[in-house]
């Protein structure tokens, strides 16, 4: 047992404890006459600088409860409190002020990072406990029969019924307006899903899309150390702290291989390739759907956590301002795209565990939020894409 004098804890900054019942087959209850399930209460703590859960008992839940997320206490100086109080240190949800072994000096660390990125707590309990490590998106929702229209209708019944209104008089029609050529470029917009592999991406559309949807468009520098950009897509703030990881597959001009693009000066940085090899990655990080990752280029959007967080700090909007930001980068990139004559897509079923390992990103600071690409439609439609106008594939006869 160390000195008590030598060394003092307190709680990690974000803690949530979570009660949750786990139902199991009970053969006893079933021949009993029961329903043959016994359900089991255990108690998680969820600490985003840990990132996995940690099951805890009575005594550990009652010693969280009573310490200290600010104020550094000494050790107990010995029995029952103390095994509870080592046990907790070792689990990593306490922090020592001067660790004893490299495990708690890296929970030690973690929980200062987590202290020093200003998250609002729940913010950062959502963000932290659903990122996805080696999750098959599409085997899930083919085995649970939800992969189409017709067959997720049929196991999950009818969808929820139109918004009820508490309307007061009359309602209004309103003019239908002519369209413009922004209209029919709207009409145009969908989810590509039919890459075409055999046709390369010229380099001047590569360009205009990243410049189009990434790129800063003028600046205004405040000080020696704070620059605010102009770009295409709102931000909150101005702030714009959505960066752009990119897998460039397929592109004339460019080594096939993982880049970060930097907007100052239209700027491409060369990473290092991943072990697993380019498409390999692209499939694991993407969840395996493969009509995503065959795309000429995919972008990993990283939000700078602390970077909208050194403003808001603590907020509770903080995260959905950030979450906002990459539906607008999404849209502004599918636009750009059509109006380029190619197709786009955008998806949150990611492994975003696997990026921060590739990209080398610090998950309290940096997260991957979503991916997206872009690149020449296939000739036909292998897999579905909804274009019920028919506004996209008219025009190859698909």
């Amino acid at each position: 047992m160390p000195d008590r004098h030598a060394s003092r804890f307190r709680r990690c900054e974000i803690l949530v404890l979570e009660p949750r019942e786990e139902p199991a087959f009970d053969l006893a209850s079933l021949l009993g006459g029961g329903a043959g399930i016994s359900r089991r209460l255990r108690w998680l703590a969820l600490a985003p600088h840990l990132g996995t859960e940690v099951e805890v008992d009575e005594r550990q839940r009652e010693f969280l409860g009573s310490t200290s997320a600010t104020h550094w206490q000494a050790l107990p100086a010995g029995g029952d409190q103390a095994e509870v109080c080592q046990s907790l240190l070792q689990a990593g949800l306490l922090v020592s002020e001067h660790p004893a072994d490299p495990a708690q000096q890296r929970h030690h660390d973690a929980d200062q990072r987590q202290r020093t990125a200003h998250w609002h707590p729940l913010a950062a309990v959502l963000h932290a406990f659903t990122r996805w490590q080696g999750v098959d998106a599409v085997s899930n929702t083919r085995e649970s029969a939800t992969d189409t229209a017709v067959s997720m209708r049929a196991v999950l019944g009818a969808p929820p019924a139109p918004t009820r209104v508490q309307a007061c008089g009359t309602g209004l029609s309103l003019p239908l307006p002519e369209d413009t050529a922004f209209d029919d470029l709207l009409a145009r917009r969908a989810t590509c899903r039919n890459f075409d592999e055999t046709r390369p991406l010229p380099l001047q559309l590569f360009s205009r899309m990243l410049a189009r949807t990434f790129g800063a468009r003028g600046s205004v520098q405040v000080g020696d150390d704070l620059r605010f950009h102009k770009k295409g897509s709102p931000s909150g703030g101005g702030l714009h702290p959505t960066e752009a990881y990119l897998i460039v597959q397929n592109v004339e001009g460019i080594e096939a291989g993982l880049y970060y693009y930097r907007p100052e000066g239209h700027h491409l940085l060369r990473l290092p390739d991943p072990a697993a090899g380019l498409r390999a990655f692209a499939m694991e990080a993407l969840g395996q759907q493969d009509w995503f990752a065959n795309a000429h280029c995919v972008v990993t959007l990283v939000p700078r956590f602390d970077r909208t967080f050194w403003k808001y700090r603590r907020h509770a909007k903080g995260y959905r301002v950030v979450a906002l930001e990459a539906g607008h980068l999404s849209q502004t990139l599918y636009l750009s795209a059509t109006d380029l004559g190619l197709g786009a897509f955008i998806t949150g079923a990611i492994n975003e565990r696997l990026l921060e390992e590739v990209f080398g990103l610090d998950a309290v600071c940096q997260g991957a939020l979503a991916m997206c690409g872009f690149g020449w439609r296939a000739h036909t439609m292998e897999t579905a894409e909804l274009d019920p106008a028919g506004r996209v594939w008219e025009r190859t006869g698909a």
